[in-house]
């Protein structure tokens, strides 16, 4: 069943629920390439440093490690939407009444959002204990470690809302990205 379409409920707060779980996953997804970005001309600029005035930032495996890091946590949401989530269909393939795909579909994403949770209860405590203790990494840096946890965080709670839009999707009857089916 299609959003426009739909039932009144499909047009009220459900389609605002998906519109918003669309756009903070698209949001993870920019922030994820400006991070790209600024990674690139850290690169760049090291090259530049140590070519020509053999010198150095001395901080660029730990820049690159956090935004690595904080780059796939922030586009996990917009992966699965669009498809790109690398997934395993082999049970599924297998599956030929739509009841039970739909069954299978909704536990494994259940599943999925259950487990997103617990990591991201025990990434809120470790956030929260490192701003209150004033937790800093070991390097010439000092970068507080709240920061780069709390980017993995905020792509964890995109990622549980984009799994609720999904299982959303499913209960309406809505067709899959293209990379899924």
């Amino acid at each position: 069943m299609d959003i426009e379409t739909g039932s009144s409920l499909e047009q009220g707060p459900v389609a605002g629920f998906l519109w918003f779980a669309s756009f903070v996953a698209r949001a993870g997804a920019v922030l994820a390439a400006v991070l790209m970005a600024a990674m690139t001309l850290h690169v760049m600029l090291e090259i530049v440093l140590r070519a020509f005035f053999n010198t150095s930032t001395f901080v660029l495996d730990e820049f690159v490690g956090y935004g690595v890091a904080a780059m796939t946590f922030m586009t996990l949401g917009h992966a699965l939407e669009t498809g790109s989530l690398i997934r395993v269909n082999i049970l599924l393939a297998r599956i030929r009444s739509q009841a039970g795909r739909l069954l299978v579909e909704l536990t494994c994403a259940a599943t999925a959002l259950v487990l997103s949770g617990y990591i991201a209860g025990y990434f809120w405590k470790s956030v929260l204990r490192n701003f209150t203790r004033g937790a800093t990494s070991e390097t010439i840096a000092e970068v507080p470690l709240w920061i780069p946890e709390a980017f993995v965080l905020i792509g964890l709670v995109i990622f549980m809302i984009q799994l609720l839009a999904y299982m959303v999707r499913l209960a309406l009857g809505q067709s899959l990205p293209v990379g899924q089916e």
